[in-house]
C-alpha cells in the first residue's frame, strides 16, 4: 500500500497511529525550556514556524493558540491536512499536502522555529540530509529545530525489526504494517548528523517501558533541542 494511502486510512480509522488533538507533551516541555531560557523571544506573534509532517496540526495549533505563532504545516495525507485546516479555523496557520522529501517552498531565513516530530524517520539517508539542508536554509540565524524520532537504545522491538526485517540502508528496517523503510536513531548517530550544523542544547530520551517479563511494550523516542548558529 502506498504511504499516502496508508496514512489516509490511519487518519480515518487508526490502527497503527495514536491519534490525539492534544499537543505532544515533548513539545510542551520544549516550549517551557524556551520560555525559561529566552522568555518569549522565540515564541510570540512574530514567530513563523514550519511543521514538517504536521499530521492533524495539533502541535502547530498549540503554538498558535498559546503564543500567537503563525506558520505552515506539511503532510502527505490529505485527510490529515483537511482535519488540520478545520481545527485551525481562525488561526494564522496554513496547511498543505506536501511530502517533506521535497524542497520546502519557503524563502531563505524566513522561519524561527521548525518541527520534525516523528516524521523524517521514513526518509532515506539522502532525503534526510536534503531535509536537513532545507531546514538550515529556511531557518533564520539562531532559529530552532525541535526534533523527535525513534530511539534504538534499549528498544528491544526496534532491535528485533532491524534483525528480522532489515532495509537496504544501515539503521533502517521495513515496517511490517506500512511496508516501507523506517530509520531508528542512536544518540551517537543523532549527534553525528546534527552537531556540525546545529548547537545541541538538550537531548531527552523517553523512559524504558517494560512488561514484567522484561519485554518492551512501548517504543522509545528521543527529542533534541537544536539551534542554528
Amino acid at each position: 500500500m502506498p504511504k499516502k494511502d496508508f496514512w489516509n486510512k490511519q487518519y480515518k480509522k487508526p490502527t497503527h497511529l495514536e491519534l490525539s488533538i492534544d499537543p505532544s507533551e515533548d513539545l510542551k516541555k520544549f516550549t517551557r525550556y524556551l520560555l525559561r531560557e529566552h522568555g518569549k523571544a522565540f515564541l510570540n506573534v512574530t514567530t513563523k514556524a514550519v511543521d514538517l509532517g504536521c499530521g492533524n496540526g495539533r502541535n502547530l495549533i498549540c503554538l498558535s493558540r498559546e503564543f500567537g505563532v503563525h506558520g505552515v504545516g506539511y503532510d502527505t495525507s490529505d485527510v490529515a491536512i483537511r482535519d488540520a485546516k478545520t481545527a485551525a479555523h481562525g488561526l494564522p496557520l496554513q496547511f498543505e499536502v506536501r511530502s517533506i522529501a521535497d524542497p520546502i517552498p519557503l524563502p531563505d531565513a524566513s522561519v524561527a522555529l521548525a518541527l520534525d516530530m516523528m516524521s523524517s524517520h521514513v526518509l532515506t539517508k539522502v532525503e534526510r540530509e536534503a531535509l536537513r539542508g532545507e531546514v538550515l536554509r529556511t531557518l533564520r540565524p539562531n532559529g530552532w529545530l525541535f526534533f523527535k524520532s525513534f530511539l534504538l537504545e534499549d528498544d528491544l522491538h526496534a532491535k528485533r525489526l532491524l534483525k528480522e526485517s532489515p532495509a537496504a540502508e544501515e539503521g533502517m528496517y521495513i515496517h511490517p504494517e506500512i511496508g516501507v523503510p523506517e530509520y531508528v536513531w542512536t544518540e551517537y548517530a543523532l549527534r553525528e548528523f546534527f552537531e556540525p550544523y546545529f548547537t545541541i542544547h538538550k537531548i531527552e530520551k523517553s523512559h524504558k517501558h517494560r512488561h514484567a517479563d522484561g519485554s518492551a511494550w512501548k517504543r522509545r523516542t528521543v527529542s533534541a533541542y537544536l539551534q542554528k548558529g
